[in-house]
Order: C-alpha cells, then structure tokens, then sequence
C-alpha cells in the first residue's frame, strides 16, 4: 500500500501511471483500492486536474471497475479540487455518466460523489437528477445515495 502510495507522486511518469491503471487496480485488497485512489488524486494534483482531464476521462471509461472508481472516489469532493470547484458541471458531467455503471461498487461511489457535490452545488445536481430515467434499479440506487440532501 505504501508503495501504491508513492506512485502518486512519482506518477508523473508514463509507465508509472499506467501500471497504476492496469496493474494495481487489478489488485483484491480493497485497502490498496483506498490508496489508488488517493494516489491518482495526487497526480492530477502534480499535474494541475484541468490538465489531467484527458487521463481522467480516460480512467472513467476503462473496463475495470477499481479504475473507474479510482477517479470517482479519488477526487471527492471534487468540487474542492482546483478546476472543479470553478466548474463545477465538469465535474457532474463526468461523474454523472457512470450513473448506471456494472459494478455496484462505483455506482455508490458516483452516487456519493454526486450527494458530496450536493452541499455546495444543490441546484445543480437537482438539475442534473432530475434529468434521470428512474425506470433502471442502477440509476435509481445512484439518484437515492446523490439525493438525500436536496430538498
């Protein structure tokens, strides 16, 4: 885990990043999991997060679950995050497109994401729900974890 945890500030390097991406995110160990993520925070901290959109995009449609979830949870509260915190519907967007992903796993993770956002940004995430088709139980689970805090 350690090790995972320093790949963040050395993932300036190619290799680095996409053994992050491919190799770590394979890992069982939900702990190693945690530590990815905070891992590729670090370096679309290193990298400035308006320069990294191109990578998390990436990462938000790979086909592994742990990848997806690395960013989603990785950069909560996103709208903390420099970049995000001025564009807030970046953020949404992004996030918002995983709302009826396979893994249950990221899905509760967009969901609180979305509910983070939430606080600061209610009207826009109201906005953003309310744009939803209820009739899938994916989309649904995600719109019940995002929702709890709009009135």
């Amino acid at each position: 885990m350690y090790g995972v945890f320093l790949f963040g500030y050395l993932s300036s390097d190619e290799e680095i990043l996409r053994f992050m991406r491919d190799e770590v995110s394979k890992d069982d160990n939900w702990r190693v999991q945690e530590v990815l993520a905070k891992a590729f925070d670090e370096f679309c901290k290193k990298t400035g997060y308006e320069n990294s959109l191109s990578i998390i995009d990436e990462w938000l449609q790979n086909s592994n679950p742990n990848t997806r979830r690395a960013v989603t949870e990785g950069l909560r509260i996103w709208t903390s995050r420099p970049y995000f915190k001025e564009n807030p519907n970046e953020a949404i967007e992004r996030i918002a497109n995983l709302k009826e992903d396979g893994s249950e796993y990221v899905r509760k993770s967009v969901g609180n994401a979305l509910r983070d956002i939430s606080k600061k940004f209610p009207e826009l995430i109201k906005i953003e729900l309310d744009s939803w088709n209820l009739e899938s139980k994916e989309i649904k689970q995600v719109y019940k974890l995002a929702s709890k805090l709009i009135v």
